[in-house]
Parts: C-alpha cells; structure tokens; sequence
C-alpha cells in the first residue's frame, strides 16, 4: 500500500520536467531579415549604371568596394541597410534618380555554428538555410552512446552577452517539448556532453 506522500513522489518523479528557461525570448533569424556576414558573396546593382555595381564577397575586415564610394561597411547589416547606404552616397555622384540600387546576396557562407562534445563528428558546420538544433547535431552524425543528450547546452553569445540554454534532445526527438528546438543563429555552439 503506497501513502499518499510515496504517490506524490512517484508521479512527480515520472513526469518531465522542463528546463527553467523561457524559449520564446530567442530568437528565430527566420523572421527577419538576413544579416550580411564575412565571406557572403553580394551583387550590387545600380540600374542603368552596370559600371557602377559591384559583385564580391565580403573581406574579413567587413568591407566591400563599390566604384566612386570606395569602402563600404557590410558587416551586420540587411541587404535593405546596405541599399539605403550605397544610394544616399550615390547621390553626390550620379544626379539621374533612375539610379535605383540592388542588393543581393548571391552566396551564404558566413552562416556557422559549432557541434562539439558527444557526438559523432564534432567540428564547425556550415549550411545554405537556417537549422534548429536537432538539425545541427543530426549534421554532426548526432550523439554517440556515452552522450547524455538531455543535458545538451546551447552557448550563444550576442549584444547581451554569453548565456548557456538547456535543451532536451530525447524531448525533442519524442516531440514532448518542440518549443526547445530553437533555430541556430551564427556563431553558436551546441555543446552535447
């Protein structure tokens, strides 16, 4: 016969228990618009100006070179950002206000995260789209059998500084708790110990 205070401590213990931390501040890249990196490969256009476009990719000091402008900051910046900069400069030069100004980014290779600990090939990945975290492990071959996937940390740094997220593995996998399968943005590293 259980006591009321044993069946307490038995359902307490079988039912899961998420992390203390509230998912829903991070977060997602894909709502918003891409943010130029080192290395991604931009198209400029001015229309009916070709001379003064420019294609290339963004040097590890952060700068492009545009014609007439010289050295342009592209470094966390939008495509809408650099635009709006590339025409206000444009304008001392070019008086025709059909010089309408195109960015594009043509290649995406400043987009890294990093899977390290447990897993079947830790290292630095790359990718051409947004991952959540089960992509990126399931990319580094996922965890390996002395992994204790439940205690899987995210460690992202950013303007408020570097925090460790909790995440769940086995709670994502089973769908129990979706909400913990955050987008990976540049430069995290998931850490599966």
């Amino acid at each position: 016969m259980t006591t009321p205070f044993l069946s307490a401590l038995l359902i307490a213990s079988c039912a899961t228990t998420l992390p203390p931390y509230d998912y829903s501040k991070e977060p997602d890249p894909r709502k918003g618009e891409y943010v130029i990196g080192i290395g991604d490969g931009l198209r400029i256009t001015v229309w009916k100006n070709p001379e003064l476009g420019a294609d290339g990719h963004v040097r590890p000091d952060g700068t492009i070179t545009m014609p007439l402008i010289g050295d342009l900051q592209a470094v966390s910046r939008t495509p809408s950002q650099l635009k709006a900069d590339i025409t206000r400069r444009l304008a001392a030069y070019v008086r025709d206000e059909s010089a309408t100004v195109t960015v594009a980014v043509v290649e995406v290779i400043s987009y890294r995260f990093t899977v390290s600990g447990n897993v079947a090939h830790p290292g630095m990945f790359t990718s051409k789209f947004y991952v959540t975290v089960a992509d990126a492990v399931a990319l580094a071959g996922g965890p390996t059998r002395f992994a204790s996937p439940e205690k899987t940390v995210i460690i992202r740094t950013d303007k408020a500084g570097t925090r460790r997220i909790p995440v769940n593995l086995t709670e994502i996998d089973s769908g129990e708790h979706p909400e913990q399968n955050l987008v990976i943005i540049s430069g995290d590293t998931v850490l599966v110990p």
